[in-house]
């Protein structure tokens, strides 16, 4: 039986319920742990695919820019030729490019958001993770074996635990300094 429906309810769960409700508190963390691993590894998924749109927004917003100018230099040497309707022309290419740009920017902003949101819930959903396979190793003195799946999956994990260790070592190294050792 599942014991959560989204992402977030991995966030906010209580484990001290879920074990004090369990009739086998080491099962039902074996079971939770695993659904957090799933979920993990879809929220992982999501942040590379807004991290991929953003950056193809990027450049086709690039690439237009682009355009933009090449249009705009186009116009200029048309007029200076004499050939105002291929400047006209030109200049229209132009202003096609700057309302797809315009069109762009949102979706870039909204796809920048979305990788934001989903690094943050990742981060939180790690923490819970941590907590849990701490929580097991506490009640059977053994470790969950890891279920994942991939060398992306690893190599994500392995970059998940280094970000956090760097940010333990710059707030050790700020309590450091803010006691004068």
């Amino acid at each position: 039986m599942p014991h959560f429906s989204r992402l977030t309810d991995i966030v906010t769960c209580s484990l001290t319920e879920i074990i004090n409700s369990a009739e086998d508190p080491a099962v039902t963390l074996q079971e939770v742990i695993a659904e957090m691993e799933e979920g993990l590894a879809a929220c992982r998924r999501t942040v590379r695919t807004s991290q991929s749109n953003m950056s193809r927004l990027e450049r086709e917003i690039a690439a237009s820019t682009d355009l933009v100018a090449s249009w705009t230099e186009t116009a200029k040497q048309k007029l200076g030729d004499g050939d105002e309707q291929a400047a006209r022309d030109a200049l229209s290419r132009k202003v096609e490019q700057e309302h797809l740009i315009a069109g762009l920017l949102p979706e870039k902003e909204a796809a920048e958001t979305t990788w934001q949101n989903m690094l943050r819930i990742q981060k939180a959903l790690e923490a819970r993770y941590t907590e849990a396979r701490r929580r097991l190793v506490e009640l059977t003195g053994q470790d969950a074996i890891p279920q994942l799946d991939s060398e992306t999956a690893i190599m994500s994990s392995d970059a998940a635990l280094t970000a956090r260790q760097s940010e333990v070592d710059a707030e050790l190294d700020a309590l450091r300094r803010e006691l004068g050792k």
